[in-house]
């Protein structure tokens, strides 16, 4: 096992959450063959070490799948977690036989038991999430005289009655005559079925699979054009950075003035340089 790996085994969201973040995307992908040969050692052997090595390498496509969740006002690091479990089983049951990449079977387990997580959860850290709300939701039943809604008189004998504000009061008697709606739409239910939070709660934009190999290709083609600079003489690496590569960039003229040339021949120079960098980065 690489220094990676075991720099990650000890790391959990829990902690430091940026840098646990951080490390999964340090930890490198398996190729479809490396994937093969680790799924065949734990399904035919029970090899654990590849179990985990096939849940490290994973990793990043939780993050990326928990952070579409965010919009329940749940700890992102408890959805991680969540979804770490979901990972876990999807590994366990993991046949390489089937022809299948382990991310997208596994995308069935992570969100099986990030939906599970909020379904416990969400209802009542909706409700009483301050310390004046919990006050509230404790006592607003047991204060209120009638079942219909709070008159704007007793909302403020309630708000006198418990030191809070009338507004605090109509807020809570909201959310406790809200109706819960089921997170997943029910299976007889074709005309309401899109209203289900399961259809609109979720960040379609990219998959994982999708946002993680862009976020590789974006970080090997930032190598490539750093390696290619280098490549060129000190004259064009200075027009390129200056021009291109520097959060100020300098004008033609400006660097004509400095290089004592004409304004056309530092953009000839330039031209020639960005030529040579996409020579550099195709070969």
């Amino acid at each position: 096992m690489n220094k990676t790996l075991q720099t990650m085994e000890w790391m959990a969201p829990g902690g430091n959450l940026n840098a646990y973040i951080q490390g999964t995307a340090t930890v490198p992908m398996l190729t479809i063959d490396e994937e093969r040969a680790l799924g065949e050692a734990l399904y035919y052997e029970e090899d654990l070490d590849a179990a985990r090595r096939m849940v490290m390498a994973h990793l990043r496509f939780v993050v990326h799948i928990a952070r579409s969740y965010n919009g329940y006002g749940l700890p992102l690091a408890d959805l991680i977690q969540e979804g770490n479990v979901g990972l876990m089983k999807a590994v366990r049951r993991f046949n390489p036989e089937k022809g299948v990449r382990l991310v997208s079977f596994a995308v069935h387990w992570i969100k099986a038991e990030i939906h599970e997580f909020i379904l416990r959860n969400w209802r009542i850290v909706k409700i009483a999430t301050t310390k004046a709300q919990r006050k509230l939701f404790f006592n607003l039943r047991s204060a209120k005289k009638q079942l219909q809604w709070l008159t704007a008189d007793e909302a403020q004998a309630v708000a006198e009655d418990l030191g809070v504000q009338v507004k605090d009061v109509m807020e809570m008697e909201m959310r406790l005559t809200a109706r819960d709606s089921a997170f997943d739409a029910p299976a007889d239910d074709d005309d309401n079925s899109f209203h289900a939070p399961v259809y609109f709660l979720e960040d379609k934009s990219a998959d994982p699979a999708e946002l993680a190999e862009n976020d590789d290709w974006e970080g090997d083609s930032n190598a490539r054009l750093a390696d290619a600079v280098k490549n060129l003489d000190d004259r064009s690496r200075d027009i390129i950075y200056r021009r291109w590569l520097n959060d100020k960039k300098a004008t033609l003229h400006e660097l004509a003035a400095e290089y004592g040339v004409s304004a056309e021949r530092i953009r000839q120079l330039e031209k020639n340089a960005m030529k040579k960098v996409r020579g550099f980065m195709e070969a």
